[in-house]
């Protein structure tokens, strides 16, 4: 039995998009590529050919990888889930860190979809794993490189 990866619709549906693109735009533009260099001659020292066939290489790779990746995703809609106040795969959480009275908020979401810079953090990370499971007003402690932070969950949101 293979392995259920969790990933939000949003994550699911920027990883189908990648696919369509690569299967509909990148391919042929690439063996178009491969043609056209083939048509130049000698493909033992044609850079262009070699350019292209690497670029096929890649590209090809990456179909696979989104395709194992979306057969076997779990594709969780938070939004459809009773709210109740707990950290769960797909919630957007906000934290406040008690040393500093900052707060931030973060989506908990699969690896694929991480981005910290857009407030994305993966279900395995510290955070994620320290938050998950717990409850508004709950503090939790994030073993951080830099020493352990007190954080208290402010809100839980289904967005």
């Amino acid at each position: 039995m293979s392995t259920k990866f969790p990933m939000t619709n949003q994550g699911a549906e920027r990883l189908a998009l990648e696919l369509e693109d690569l299967k509909k735009v990148q391919r042929p533009r690439i063996v178009n590529a491969i043609a056209e260099a083939r048509a130049h001659g000698d493909l033992k020292e044609n850079a262009e050919y070699s350019a292209a066939r690497e670029q096929q290489s890649f590209c090809e790779g990456r179909i696979q990888e989104i395709e194992g990746k979306l057969s076997n995703a779990q594709i969780i809609d938070v939004t459809k889930i009773p709210h109740t106040g707990k950290v769960i795969f797909g919630t957007t959480v906000t934290i406040i860190n008690l040393d500093t009275d900052q707060s931030v908020t973060y989506q908990i979401v699969g690896d694929d979809e991480a981005d910290v810079k857009a407030n994305k953090i993966s279900v395995n990370s510290p955070i994620a794993r320290a938050l998950i499971g717990k409850e508004e007003g709950d503090v939790v402690i994030v073993r951080a490189p830099g020493g352990d932070v007190d954080y208290e969950i402010g809100k839980v949101e289904h967005l």
